[in-house]
């Protein structure tokens, strides 16, 4: 009996854990200007106040304006990353105008592990 509940203890936290990896990795797949993605993309303004759940997000209030590096592709299409001063973060591409398009044609890429880190203090975690 108690073997059994050590494996069913096991199970739950190997269940657990594979939920918890598959949040820090918001998409496999990324858009750029180019193979490094540190090409501008785009520039874009802010339509709305925007709050981001945890610091891989960029905060922002309507009007201010925002330059691109990529966009989430595949999974999550909806979220792309860009700078506002010396903020870097993603936002949800509806919160947001484009203002004038900078590349001519975009490159489908692998994201990173590191694509989904936050910087805190010199120190990187995942949220």
């Amino acid at each position: 009996m108690s073997r059994i509940l050590d494996q069913r203890i096991l199970l739950l936290v190997i269940s657990f854990s594979a939920s918890l990896q598959s949040t820090k990795v918001l998409s496999k797949w990324k858009k750029c200007g180019d193979p490094e993605c540190e090409k501008a993309m785009s520039r874009v303004q802010a339509i709305t106040d925007y709050l981001g759940p945890d610091c891989r997000y960029l905060n922002f209030k309507a009007g201010e304006e925002i330059i691109v590096y990529s966009k989430l592709s595949r999974e999550n299409e909806n979220l792309w990353t860009g700078s506002k001063g010396k903020d870097f973060g993603y936002f949800p591409r509806d919160a947001v105008k484009v203002e004038e398009v900078l590349i001519g044609e975009e490159v489908e890429v692998l994201t990173k592990e590191t694509d989904f880190l936050c910087l805190h203090e010199d120190k990187y975690t995942f949220e």
